[in-house]
């Protein structure tokens, strides 16, 4: 039995119709399936945006306490380095010259501290 050409072309337009469908199917549910997905995320997304916003507000409220502690920390470089410049020029430089004559007695009170305390320990 021989197919006429109507037959061969109905034939060719029926299998065409049935993989255009079929392909059409497969896409609709691949959509529905990266909608679903898409939905989950979102949701995920818009957690992570939240817990986003609550870490900022920590940060910045650390950051403004650490603002406060530079502030601080800043007061007490520039009071010690006035401290720093007193003792260098009012006390150590003009000092220096009587150095050779203080510092052997110093040494020498510590020296007879330390053997105070040592014959304390012995007993003596």
């Amino acid at each position: 039995m021989s197919l006429t050409l109507n037959q061969f072309l109905f034939l060719v337009l029926t299998f065409s119709a049935v993989v255009a469908v079929t392909f059409f199917v497969i896409f609709i549910m691949q959509l529905r399936k990266t909608a679903k997905e898409t939905t989950l995320t979102i949701l995920e997304i818009r957690s992570l945006a939240k817990n986003l916003n609550d870490t900022t507000l920590k940060i910045n409220s650390q950051a403004d306490d650490l603002q406060d502690v530079l502030e601080a920390t800043k007061k007490t470089a520039v009071g010690l380095s006035e401290a720093a410049w007193f003792m260098t020029t009012k006390v150590i430089r003009p000092g220096s010259k009587y150095w050779p004559l203080i510092y052997p007695l110093i040494r020498f009170g510590w020296r007879q501290l330390k053997r105070k305390k040592k014959e304390g320990k012995n007993g003596r």
